[in-house]
């Protein structure tokens, strides 16, 4: 008897044990899948709140060449602070895990645009693929709207450094002929290669990197796009305190594919003369508008002093040169007519691509 009423107590504390057991696990999970539910409304709430409008973009967009970044690459990469504005720093980072060295742009929240078709625009850039085109790898947008544009490092760097840094090969001219025919075939594609031009708005020798042929690479494209007004005015100032900004810019606002034409102008300039278009106090003229020292050389119909003497140094084996007075005439001639002071006088990129292969004698 006794037995019995013991076996039942250890079986109704078994039962008990095994209930409340039972319970624990069930509230266990309940809780567990609730606080899931409530992380993901979380996550939905904080991406409405942080997001431009209506944008779907995920946190992290690759493109072609792109695809086996991560945000863990990326946010995790040693950088060095290569180039500072007001609306973003330009980074030369290494992502450790594949050993690779990517230009990381970063845009300041408060510079970015937010509107509707963002991720449209994104598309946009994303599918833009020249040879003479910097490509857009991937694009990031973090948790404050701070935004992230990946691209190639190349390690020549940019064209105002090899024009000024004293090395020879900027002065021969197989380099200047290649870098003008390729920065000219890049702007070319992104005027006429879509259904609406694409502007630059930003075209500069600092813009324009090199790999290590002195093959050219124009990066920024569309930029302007992604910023705010006033951000985007503020890029075209610094360009005019370079000497890049076209004249009729300073009573209308938007870049144009002629302002375009006018900024490749002073970068062939840059490219034969070897000096900085810097312009202070920049005053409008009747005939043209340059950066002072050009100005000068024009006026005094001193040609000779737009090259360097090296250009016309020939081959001492065979005698032979590359480049004549005559083809250097040209070349500069090409120059001035981008640099025009009356938009309408430009000629177009189809039109500078024909003169140079009339130069080069293809």
């Amino acid at each position: 008897m006794k037995g019995t009423q013991k076996l039942k107590l250890i079986l109704g504390l078994t039962s008990t044990t095994f209930l409340i057991i039972a319970v624990v696990v069930i509230i266990f999970f309940y809780l567990k899948r609730k606080s899931k539910k409530e992380e993901a409304n979380d996550i939905e709430k904080t991406e409405h709140k942080h997001g431009d409008h209506g944008s779907q973009i995920e946190d992290l967009v690759t493109f072609q060449g792109g695809q086996d970044l991560t945000i863990y690459d990326l946010l995790d990469a040693p950088g060095e602070v290569i180039w500072k504005s007001n609306y973003g720093t330009l980074y030369k980072a290494l992502l450790q895990r594949n050993n690779t060295v990517r230009l990381l742009r970063f845009l300041r929240p408060v510079c970015t645009a937010r509107v509707k078709d963002f991720s449209d625009v994104i598309q946009l850039l994303g599918c833009i693929r020249h040879p003479n085109l910097v490509p857009l790898l991937g694009f990031y947008v973090g948790p404050r709207g701070e935004k992230l544009l990946v691209y190639p490092f190349y390690k020549r760097g940019n064209l105002a450094e090899f024009i000024r840094d004293g090395n020879d090969e900027s002065h021969k001219w197989i380099n200047i002929i290649r870098i003008s025919n390729g920065i000219a075939k890049g702007l070319d594609y992104l005027h006429t290669g879509f259904q609406n031009p694409i502007i630059h708005g930003n075209l500069k020798s600092k813009n324009i990197l090199l790999d290590r042929s002195y093959q050219p690479y124009i990066s920024d494209c569309g930029l302007h796009l992604l910023l705010y007004p006033t951000a985007g005015q503020e890029m075209l100032e610094a360009s005019a305190a370079e000497g890049y900004k076209a004249p009729e810019l300073i009573k209308i606002k938007d870049a144009s594919e002629e302002t375009d034409i006018y900024s490749f102008g002073i970068i062939l300039l840059e490219l034969l003369s070897g000096k900085e278009p810097i312009n202070e106090n920049p005053t409008p003229d009747d005939d043209f508008y340059l950066p002072t020292f050009m100005r000068n050389a024009v006026l005094d119909h001193r040609i000779t002093d737009m090259y360097h003497p090296d250009m016309l140094q020939c081959n001492s084996s065979d005698g032979r040169c590359l480049v004549s007075e005559e083809d250097i005439l040209k070349f500069f001639q090409l120059a001035m007519a981008c640099c025009s002071a009356s938009p309408s006088l430009r000629p177009n990129t189809k039109q500078i691509l024909m003169k140079l292969e009339e130069i080069i004698g293809i």
